[in-house]
């Protein structure tokens, strides 16, 4: 049925308009709301998708407006071809802007975009051939053929069927491989960059895409207005659209026209009826930016949040079925894929990992273990290129990786959990696990945007369900991802780690919150793993899990390797009992006790 929303709400305002139920005015005010929820639309991807906040789009707005304006007043462009180039012109100098811009964090970011959307106001406002404040005058109108729009209510329909279309490819460009890459960075981006998500490039992306549909609303202002001055493309303005964005729902393509609608109208209706309440004065600003607050203080996730609920999980015409992707071959048994060599980590002057060194055979399950802060999850991540080592090396297929970044390792077949679980909360569950699979697609976001990628996405949907069903959470697969239990997080980014396809798999506490059950469905899947030849490197605190599965055993302890063997070897290894317990051997054995069987130790594992 949601399919139908835009076309219907399109006829349906169309109609109102042509059959001349609509007013003039109402019909000016209603291209005005369609030409500023384009920007919003943009914003509703860069700031509620993207988590970019920009005050600066009113610029690109301004950029796309002047360029058509000097391209069809000054050399007798086209309109339509003016278009092309003020998308081109626009998106151009936004690579250029984001490539700084979107690598900024914190508060930096919008700082960053008041400073370049002043920058751009004040050079419309003083370059003499751009008019200075005065503008440009005198643009010609769009025309079909020998036909010129001039009638706002044949404006109306252009406009509208602009605003129809950008929410289209909105929709399918966040619904794609793309969009998910772009909604992962809400929640951080370390998970991410886990699957290949390169997080500075999807930015930039994102920031381009938002930049030309400003453009196109830009050019859409120049061609109704049929002139441009800066001042509707300054800081004030910037700041009114990202408040459309935030007041509708950042996040929801239909927040950003609901958010439009509002804010136009209410400074409408204050601009009218303020001076007869309250006589002459500029008391509209005030009272606008009182009412403004008061919604979102009732509204703080936007009013289309309000009126339309949780949004519903993307629905898929198949989860399963003949589609199948490419796999990874696998290496013989026993093969070393993953191997540290002499590694160390110095944080200024405390020693995390010193001289590790241990490999990760193919088809074996390798357990990390030791007391807490003996530098397991350190070691992790200099084996996943989230930390970079001070010396040592870190060796794929007995190659010397000379770099090393989540990205790269992913691309090798590496895949992983994380200690605290890394899930995108407002995705639902297999969305999170289609994350993983990641670069088994190829899809871009312009034939996103076209919807060419559907069967690929029917692809990575099945392999998602796949994972979903080997780790027993395809009866929550579309629930958000944010409403499971701490157990099934964890069985959610196992699943997600083994949508990549991985040679070798690193999980890090993958036992800790499941229950019995569901630790013995998880070992009876480890099981599976190895039988298929992918190595599994596993940091545990349940001893009693860790020993029943492992087939090696390496021991950390204040970041030293201090024993290494197997399960029957460690407990019994004297360094191992004093790092544990904080005693001798002798000591356990005149009560009859030994390790890991229930007895209270000196440094837990929890």
């Amino acid at each position: 049925m949601k399919r139908f929303v835009e076309p219907v709400a399109f006829l349906l305002v169309l109609a109102l308009a042509v059959s001349g139920v609509l007013s003039s005015f109402t019909v000016a005010l209603i291209n005005d709301i369609a030409i500023a929820s384009l920007v919003a639309l943009g914003l509703v991807v860069l700031t509620g998708v993207g988590g970019m906040t920009s005050f600066g789009q009113a610029a690109f707005v301004g950029l796309g407006a002047y360029t058509t304006a000097v391209l069809t007043v000054r050399y007798g462009l086209s309109p339509w071809l003016a278009l092309a180039a003020s998308i081109v012109v626009t998106g151009g100098c936004a690579l250029l802007i984001g490539a700084v811009t979107v690598r900024l964090s914190g508060h930096y970011l919008p700082l960053g975009t008041i400073a370049w959307g002043i920058s751009f106001y004040y050079l419309f406002g003083n370059i003499e051939w751009l008019g200075r404040h005065d503008g440009i005058s005198g643009i010609p109108p769009l025309t079909l053929g020998n036909h010129a729009i001039t009638g706002q209510k044949e404006y109306l329909i252009l406009t509208l069927g602009v605003l129809f279309t950008a929410i289209l490819l909105t929709r399918n460009l966040l619904r794609g491989r793309v969009g998910r890459a772009v909604r992962s960075l809400r929640d951080g981006t370390h998970a991410a960059e886990a699957f290949g998500v390169h997080p500075s490039t999807v930015k930039l992306i994102v920031f381009v895409f938002a930049a030309m549909l400003a453009a196109i609303a830009g050019w859409l202002y120049a061609h109704f207005q049929r002139s441009v001055s800066p001042g509707p493309f300054g800081i004030t303005a910037g700041t009114e659209y990202l408040l459309m964005a935030v007041l509708g729902g950042a996040g929801r393509i239909y927040g950003a026209v609901l958010g439009a609608a509002l804010v136009i109208l209410l400074r409408d209706q204050l601009q009218s009826w303020l001076p007869h309440l309250l006589g002459a004065g500029n008391y509209e600003t005030i009272i606008f930016g009182a009412a403004l607050v008061l919604l979102l203080r009732g509204a703080s996730d936007g009013l289309w949040a309000k009126i339309a609920g949780r949004e519903a999980a993307i629905a898929f015409d198949s989860a399963s079925g003949v589609l199948t992707a490419s796999r990874k071959e696998r290496p013989a048994k026993d093969t070393k894929l993953l191997e540290l060599r002499h590694l160390k980590k110095v944080f200024g002057g405390l020693i995390a990992v010193n001289d590790v060194t241990f490999a990760v055979p193919a088809g074996r399950i390798v357990g990390l273990i030791g007391p807490n802060g003996a530098g397991k999850s350190t070691t992790f991540n200099l084996a996943t290129g989230v930390l970079t080592p001070t010396s040592g090396e870190v060796c794929f297929c007995d190659e010397a990786l000379k770099t090393i970044s989540p990205q790269e390792m992913a691309r090798l077949g590496v895949g992983r959990s994380f200690q605290h679980p890394e899930i995108m909360t407002d995705m639902s569950v297999v969305e999170n696990v289609m994350l993983g699979a990641h670069l088994r697609g190829h899809a871009g976001a312009v034939k996103a945007m076209l919807g060419l990628d559907r069967k690929e996405e029917l692809v990575l949907h099945a392999i998602a369900w796949r994972m979903l069903q080997r780790t027993g959470l395809e009866k929550v697969a579309l629930s958000p991802a944010g409403t499971l239990s701490l157990g099934q997080l964890r069985l959610l980014e196992v699943a997600r780690a083994l949508a990549l396809d991985p040679l070798i798999v690193l999980l890090d506490e993958p036992a800790a919150g499941l229950r019995v059950c569901e630790k013995r469905e998880l070992a009876r899947l480890l099981r599976e793993l190895r039988q298929e030849g992918v190595a599994v490197l596993m940091v545990e605190h349940d001893m009693d899990f860790v020993m029943s599965l492992a087939d090696h055993l390496i021991v950390l302890d204040f970041g030293n390797q201090i024993a290494e063997g197997d399960a029957n070897g460690i407990r019994s290894n004297p360094r191992v009992l004093d790092a544990y317990l904080g005693g001798p051997r002798e000591q356990f054995l005149a009560i009859g006790k030994l390790p890991f069987g229930g007895l209270r130790i000196r440094r837990g594992f929890a």
